[in-house]
């Protein structure tokens, strides 16, 4: 991308902020949110743009295909909100779409909510995404109970004007040396009043040094390793479930996080597991509590942390749980 902002508060956030955004720079009504987004995503976007008096297409939850977003198109489109990895663990090439919406002027918003992913997934950007919005939480910032987290929203240069947040430039001083100054700031508190493009934007000082600490310990080829650290540890996983009796791994293709369907309770399995000290993964009845079909499914996540022995372990758990 071309352009990055300095003050997203989340993930979450920056994905509404993202939907609105598209719907100032299209001037169109109707966002399609695909129904594999985050379900907390999806539920943070309706609040942000609850207020509007625009329409927000919401899919049920589900793997959607690129083909699947394209049919529901039309000239009232302001943008189609996807996910990749999306919340199953699925990876998709999001070339086409772009290209269907860009023929109806209408935007990408690409929604990344595990950034390291960018070290070996390809990126947003180079599949014609118009918006990039990422959690960087992962990324020198501890879990500390879901906050303050590290929110992340990029853009092409022709968008720059509708963009939320603070945009920072290079410029030099009057002795001629580099230097960086507020060049944009669109906030509330800077008399535009009902015209700021802005209304959930904070400045996480402390999460922005810790984050760009452990980037710059990384170095780009860091990262790239990082990623497939993580992605070699969720294969081998993957492999080690897929041969337990009555389980099945529902990917195709992921990255560091997977779907498992299982012979049982998907929220009893979890509790069980949790007696014996395994954090097996999370139960998708938590996220979609009235859906039947989510019931026996469990997302589960490989970071380069975990050894084989925790492998096993987890495996020789389930075995005995699902005899």
């Amino acid at each position: 991308m071309e352009v990055s902002n300095a003050s997203m508060y989340d993930g979450s956030t920056a994905c509404g902020e993202a939907v609105l955004m598209a719907r100032r720079a299209s001037r169109k009504k109707k966002a399609i949110l695909s129904g594999s987004l985050h379900p907390q995503y999806i539920e943070v976007t309706k609040c942000a743009t609850k207020f509007t008096e625009d329409i927000t297409l919401i899919n049920p939850p589900g793997v959607y295909l690129v083909d699947d977003l394209i049919d529901q198109i039309d000239e009232e489109t302001s943008c189609v909100v996807v996910q990749n990895p999306d919340f199953f663990g699925n990876i998709q090439d999001y070339t086409k779409l772009a290209e269907a919406l860009h023929a109806q002027k209408a935007l990408l918003v690409v929604v990344v909510t595990e950034v390291v992913s960018l070290g070996a997934v390809r990126s947003p950007g180079a599949m014609g995404a118009d918006i990039v919005v990422a959690e960087g939480q992962s990324i020198g910032n501890g879990l500390t109970f879901g906050g303050p987290y590290v929110g992340l929203l990029a853009t092409r240069q022709k968008l720059v004007r509708t963009m939320p947040g603070r945009v920072c430039g290079e410029t030099v001083d009057a002795d001629g040396k580099r230097g960086f100054v507020l060049t944009l700031s669109t906030r509330e508190q800077h008399i535009r009043r009902e015209k700021a493009t802005s209304n959930i934007c904070t400045n996480a000082g402390l999460c922005t040094l810790a984050f760009t600490i452990h980037m710059t310990l990384l170095g780009e080829k860091g990262f790239r390793h990082l990623a497939r650290l993580n992605h070699a540890k969720t294969v081998q996983l993957a492999d080690k479930i897929a041969v337990i009796d009555g389980v099945e791994v529902l990917n195709k293709n992921f990255f560091n996080e997977f779907t498992v369907a299982l012979p049982i309770d998907a929220a009893e399995a979890i509790e069980r597991l949790a007696d014996m000290k395994i954090l097996g993964g999370v139960p998708l009845s938590r996220l979609y509590p009235n859906d039947p079909d989510m019931k026996n499914r469990l997302l589960m996540a490989v970071t380069e942390t975990v050894t084989e022995e925790d492998m096993d372990r987890l495996v020789c758990a389930l075995k005995e749980l699902v005899k």
